[in-house]
């Protein structure tokens, strides 16, 4: 049996974790104490998703004949 997680899955997991704790962040009626603890949770959360969207950009770049890997658009 795999226990292997979708990336995809993943990412759409992190991301919607994350617009919540931004959410309750933005509401501003939390203690600071559970403030931090969110906002900590949601920079590993951001730092997770850039992970994927980055490995996913260079898929793609090795993907695409003619696109040098190191071009930043």
């Amino acid at each position: 049996m795999s226990t292997a997680v979708d990336p995809v899955a993943r990412f759409e997991d992190a991301m919607k974790e994350l617009e919540a704790i931004v959410q309750k962040l933005e509401r501003g009626e939390l203690k600071l104490e559970e403030s931090l603890s969110l906002f900590e949770r949601g920079m590993a959360l951001s730092q997770e998703c850039r992970g994927a969207l980055d490995s996913a950009e260079l898929k793609i770049k090795t993907l695409v004949p003619g696109k040098p890997a190191d071009d930043s658009e």
